[in-house]
C-alpha cells in the first residue's frame, strides 16, 4: 500500500524509536486500541527486536470490551477518562509497565456527540498516566493513521521524560 503524504514512514520511524528507548530502559510497553483496530499493534510490532520489549495489544472496538477486560467505567468512551483507564486496564493485564491506549471516532458521523476525528490518546507509565485531546481531519483512513502516529508521539515523548 503507497504512503499517504508521508504517514506511512513517519509511523515505521516512530515506532522504531520506541522500540529503542523501550529496550534502552529495559521496559515492557503494551497497547490498547479502539478506532486503531490494531494498527498500532502492527507499527510496534513490526519494530526492531519486538518480541524483547512489546507484551502485545488488546483490541477493545466494542464499548462492552473495554468495560469487561480493560476496566473502563461503564459510560461515554469517546472520553479522556476512558482512554486513560484503558491506558491503565492494558499495562496491568499484560504486565507491563508503559502502555498506550487510543479511543475516538474515526469518522465518517459522530458518535457520543463528538465529531468524527476526536481522539483520545492516553500513556500510562508506570503510576503516571498521561491523556491528550486531538481532532484530526480527513476521511476515516486517515484519522486512524493520524490517530496511529500521534500515539508512538505520545508514548515515545512520554519514555524519553520520562
Amino acid at each position: 500500500m503507497p504512503e499517504r503524504n508521508g504517514t506511512d514512514g513517519e509511523i515505521e520511524r516512530l515506532a522504531q524509536a520506541v522500540a529503542a528507548e523501550a529496550e534502552r530502559r529495559g521496559l515492557r510497553i503494551a497497547a490498547a486500541e479502539s478506532l486503531t483496530s490494531g494498527a498500532i499493534a502492527v507499527a510496534l510490532g513490526k519494530a526492531d527486536d519486538a518480541s524483547e520489549w512489546f507484551a502485545g495489544s488488546i483490541v477493545a472496538y466494542e464499548a462492552s470490551v473495554k468495560f469487561e477486560l480493560l476496566g473502563v467505567t461503564p459510560g461515554p468512551v469517546v472520553t479522556a477518562r476512558a482512554a486513560e483507564q484503558m491506558a491503565a486496564g492494558v499495562r496491568e493485564r499484560l504486565g507491563a509497565r508503559g502502555a498506550v491506549a487510543v479511543t475516538g471516532v474515526g469518522g465518517p458521523g459522530s458518535e457520543e456527540g463528538r465529531p468524527a476525528g476526536t481522539v483520545y490518546v492516553a500513556v500510562a507509565l508506570d503510576d503516571r498516566v498521561h491523556v491528550g485531546e486531538h481532532h484530526f481531519d480527513g476521511d476515516p483512513a486517515e484519522v486512524v493513521a493520524s490517530t496511529v502516529r500521534a500515539a508512538l508521539a505520545a508514548l515515545l515523548e512520554r519514555l524519553r521524560s520520562a
